[in-house]
């Protein structure tokens, strides 16, 4: 396995930013390997992944290319007044990983996930551009946006959700993923996967999204049970994402 530091320049951003590639090697086909988007949480960066779980032995063992990119405290989302972090995730990160490295461009082999933030913008990339997935999955994800900025009182959140969409209302838009599920095309969707501890802080939030999905009869595969929102929890479900992905070998 390759684990690579990329850093490179971002016309999206207008800076230079980084991510982390991981890719396997060995004695295999001729074949590019299939490709994950693994999305760091709100607290982490590009070499979270690596750092603090098994994600390369697990990627190795499964023949899985896995581009770790970073955004900051962004939501994965076009700031209001700042950089366009949704534009770089969906529409420029996808275009360089395909130029600098040897990774299979198809649907059927392309997946994305994270954990926390990262499970949020994992979901909200497979539920708006579901074209591009085979399957999305979310841990420990903050699903529930809109709850975020009208209900959650923690200063450090709300200074964070102002900064970021000012006086965009959440509820009912693109970056609620609650509305998302609703206006699906079930038809077109990726497979879905949803993990979260039974301990963890956002529990409701997973909850009320596995509702959501229910209501407008979107298939989802969701799971709860022990765990709190700590990388021993995420790096114990990791191999279980990681195995139910539609991995063609």
């Amino acid at each position: 396995m390759a684990l690579i530091r990329c850093d490179f320049d971002s016309e999206a951003l207008e800076m230079s930013t980084s991510m982390t590639v991981l890719l396997p090697g060995g004695d295999r086909d001729d074949r590019p390997p299939p490709l994950l988007y693994l999305l760091h949480g709100l607290t982490d960066d590009h070499t979270a992944w690596t750092r603090f779980s098994s994600v390369e032995r697990y990627a190795e063992e499964r023949g899985l290319a896995v581009v770790m990119p970073q955004v900051h405290r962004s939501f994965y989302a076009n700031e209001s007044s700042g950089m366009r972090f949704w534009d770089f995730l969906s529409a420029e990160l996808p275009e360089v990983v395909s130029r600098f490295f040897r990774v299979s461009t198809r649907r059927e082999d392309t997946f994305v996930a994270g954990l926390s933030m990262g499970g949020y913008g994992a979901i909200k990339w497979a539920l708006r551009e579901p074209e591009r997935f085979a399957a999305a999955a979310t841990l420990s994800g903050a699903l529930d946006l809109a709850y975020i900025q009208e209900h959650d009182l923690r200063p450090h959140m709300r200074a964070l959700v102002a900064r970021v969409f000012a006086d965009r209302h959440v509820a009912g838009g693109d970056e609620d993923l609650m509305h998302l599920v609703r206006v699906a095309d079930r038809a077109a969707l990726p497979r879905l996967m949803l993990r979260c501890g039974s301990e963890d802080h956002l529990v409701a939030q997973n909850r009320r999204f596995v509702q959501a999905c229910a209501r407008a009869g979107v298939e989802l595969d969701a799971g709860f049970g022990p765990g709190g929102h700590t990388w021993e929890y995420w790096d114990q479900q990791l191999p279980a994402v990681l195995d139910w992905l539609p991995i063609k070998r």
